[in-house]
């Protein structure tokens, strides 16, 4: 399973959407979700991106979590290396964001 799926799309292709988070345009590194913070982070840097587009096991989208999201995660008081991104959910199971934006991962707490 490769950690990372970073496929560019034909500008003549048309989307395909099976959901509504699938019909948002999204582009970016893609990951995997249980994927940790520390490689997610490292991903990042290495692509020079400001976020990355989160695919469950499935391949199907789940979110977005940004560049900063993942440092504010990491210098958090109760990071370990072992805290994967689908540990940081809103705590509904759903992705939200600091300031309720969906796609977005937070802080579960």
């Amino acid at each position: 399973m490769p950690l990372v799926q970073m496929q560019p799309r034909p500008a003549t292709a048309g989307p395909v959407h099976s959901t509504a988070a699938d019909a948002m345009d999204v582009t970016g590194p893609q990951v995997w979700h249980d994927m940790t913070v520390e490689v997610a982070l490292s991903v990042s840097a290495a692509a020079g991106t400001g976020h990355l587009v989160l695919r469950d096991e499935d391949g199907q989208y789940v979110g977005l979590v940004t560049r900063a999201r993942l440092v504010a995660v990491r210098d958090s008081r109760g990071y370990t290396d072992r805290v994967r991104l689908s540990d940081i959910t809103d705590g509904s199971g759903h992705f939200a964001g600091h300031d309720g934006a969906p796609g977005v991962l937070a802080l579960a707490g």
